[in-house]
């Protein structure tokens, strides 16, 4: 019964994230909204049983979202074969500049804190 209650809970987080986004035209996207709600609510110590309960449930099959890229890989693979070396070079690259980018921030940030701290 918990994990439904959690089900129910992600659902209505999403869902009251999807609709502040949309009447507040806000320049997040609902779900990242509905997120935020979530970890809000997760301070209740009352909703965090359930929603558990349901990312259990959702984490056991996480595998199975991975089938329909891999049925997309292999039903296109003539693609993958003349573009593969260019996808591979932006993912490098992307995840480089995105760890880059990352580690800049991380570093900024703690300059910051220092600096308030002294």
């Amino acid at each position: 019964m918990d994990g439904l209650r959690g089900f129910a809970i992600l659902l209505l987080c999403q869902s009251a994230g999807e609709a502040l986004s949309r009447l507040t035209h806000a320049p997040l996207p609902g779900p990242v909204i509905g997120l935020l709600l979530l970890w809000a609510l997760l301070n209740v110590p009352a909703l965090r049983a359930p929603v558990a309960a349901a990312a259990d449930a959702l984490l056991g099959h996480l595998s199975l979202l991975f089938v329909p890229v891999g049925v997309g890989v292999i039903a296109h693979l003539a693609l993958v074969e003349r573009f593969g070396a260019r996808m591979l070079l932006a993912i490098v690259l992307s995840t480089w500049a995105g760890m880059a980018v990352a580690a800049l921030v991380l570093r900024a940030l703690l300059r910051e804190r220092r600096t308030e701290r002294a």
